[in-house]
């Protein structure tokens, strides 16, 4: 298994971070907010649909997020959750849901979405939260993980479901971490820091009071088997870099979204891991 990185590019007008060394066949990139229609606070390639923008803004800039990673021609299939902050793992073909009713399934809540089928792009949204892309050969999934999501590991338990689902190993899974608000920019409640140690120790923490959410998110893929070299992090803080990434904290509440996408193109044929 080659060893994973993330490197900055711009593809239909888009900037993105992404591999191109498409482990596992697999597509993804996290996109940064310029490129796109909308204005203001969501300026300008907003791709969350439940925080005030123009809808036709979104779709417009869905378009352009897909176009940048080749999925435009499977938009119809687009699996994109409502994020509510949970544990909930979709598992999309193979045994699993058809894209159909995981669109649906997904639109009552989930923040990770599991997906084996070629043809089927996987957006989730991101102000700060941590958005992890696991990628397997001839599958993947796409997480959410805020404060309550790196508690209840849900990357874990994404990992969990994508090897299970592909019935192989491990140890052929990439992960990519994506830019979340840093340890420097997340300062919490005392009782949340002490939280936060309780379950992963003192190295979440950044400063008194100040919690590192993707040191968890690390520790928590190292501590469910995987080993170091095949997890690459971003480590851009979005709270920090508000020119290219939208951010709740240091916003104030009112921003857009960034996005991770993940898709299997449909020349892809997905090969059992092992």
């Amino acid at each position: 298994m080659v060893e994973p990185r993330l490197a900055r590019g711009t593809s239909h007008g888009v900037t993105l971070l992404e591999d191109a060394q498409r482990p596992g066949g697999v597509t993804f990139a996290f996109t940064e907010r310029t490129g796109g229609v909308s204005g203001g606070c969501y300026a300008s390639l907003n791709l969350g649909d439940n925080c005030g923008d123009d809808p036709a803004c979104i779709a417009e800039n869905r378009r352009r997020a897909l176009a940048a990673i080749g999925a435009l021609a499977d938009e119809a299939s687009l699996v994109c959750p409502r994020q509510v902050h949970g544990d909930r793992v979709i598992v999309v073909g193979d045994g699993g849901l058809t894209v159909a009713q995981a669109q649906v399934e997904a639109r009552k809540g989930a923040d990770a979405i599991v997906c084996l089928d070629a043809g089927v792009p996987v957006l989730l949204c991101f102000a700060d939260c941590v958005p992890i892309v696991l990628a397997a050969p001839g599958a993947f999934a796409v997480v959410h993980s805020g404060w309550k999501g790196t508690m209840a590991r849900i990357v874990a338990c994404a990992l969990d479901a994508l090897v299970a689902s592909c019935g192989g190993d491990l140890q052929d899974v990439c992960a990519y971490v994506g830019p979340c608000v840093s340890g420097a920019d997340y300062e919490v409640s005392c009782d949340m820091a002490k939280g936060f140690v309780a379950e992963f120790g003192d190295s979440v923490l950044a400063g008194p009071r100040k919690v590192d959410l993707g040191t968890a998110v690390l520790q928590t893929l190292c501590e469910a088997g995987m080993e170091a070299k095949a997890i690459a992090r971003a480590g851009i803080s979005t709270a920090s870099c508000t020119d290219r990434f939208f951010s709740y904290r240091a916003s104030g509440g009112a921003c857009g979204r960034h996005g991770a996408l993940a898709y299997l193109p449909r020349e892809h044929k997905r090969n059992e891991m092992g």
